[in-house]
């Protein structure tokens, strides 16, 4: 997984944690982290997540590309 920062302009400060990562689930890795409501789809997702840590929330996705999930990401946290 690659962490990255949902506002780049963060990436600047000494003191700042990436606080995101993307991730692709292939068609295998899908069917076998399956849950209850059934396989992910095969793609890129992220979710938001500090480094050690847990994520916070479910994954967002599918997406094509890894930069097309890190734009909506930062999309989503008002960038």
């Amino acid at each position: 997984m690659k962490q990255f920062y949902s506002h780049a302009e963060r990436e600047q400060s000494e003191h700042a944690l990436p606080d995101a990562e993307v991730f692709y689930v292939s068609v295998k890795d899908a069917f076998e982290n399956a849950s209850g409501d059934g396989p992910m789809e095969e793609g890129w997702y992220y979710w938001f997540c500090f480094p050690g840590c847990l994520p916070d929330g479910e994954p967002i996705g599918p997406f094509e590309t890894e930069q097309a999930a890190i734009d909506d990401c930062r999309d989503f946290a008002g960038e």
